[in-house]
């Protein structure tokens, strides 16, 4: 009777190393997929767009851009390489933006329509964490 235990205990550590074995190896590829949180950092700024009107006298004050104006156009951020568009932010019917960027080094531009032109653009930004770059932009429509 002693010889079929020992069979039996036998029999049980057999399947108890490639249980451990499997348990192993699936926690190596959990943790494995466990992404670390990545850290953000916020750009933002005013557009201003102009001029709009060929022709105004000294006396008059230029026109305020409709919002459609600004709803037309957008910043464009792209990768450090400054080719790989990384994203595009909406400018607010008041000419504000803002995004929130992973820390790291970007190129801003505007999508370019017809002649607008900025003459700070493209501009290379760096983001990090918790911090927000500051850039303004003043968009020349090229009427004259």
């Amino acid at each position: 009777m002693r010889k079929s235990v020992r069979n039996c205990t036998a029999d049980k550590r057999t399947y108890i190393r490639p249980i451990l074995f499997f348990i192993f190896i699936l926690l190596m590829s959990l943790s494995s997929c466990i992404q670390e949180p990545q850290e953000f950092g916020y750009i933002e700024g005013h557009v201003s767009i102009g001029p709009l009107l060929p022709v105004f006298r000294e006396d008059e004050i230029e026109p305020t851009p409709a919002p459609e104006v600004y709803a037309s156009r957008e910043i464009v951020i792209y990768k450090q390489d400054g080719k790989s568009e990384f994203c595009r932010l909406a400018i607010d019917s008041m000419g504000n933006y803002h995004g929130e960027l992973p820390i790291g080094v970007y190129v801003i531009d505007i999508n370019r329509i017809g002649i607008d032109s900025a003459a700070n653009l493209p501009m290379e930004i760096r983001i990090t964490a918790g911090d927000t770059k500051i850039v303004d932009i003043d968009i020349d429509t090229g009427i004259r």
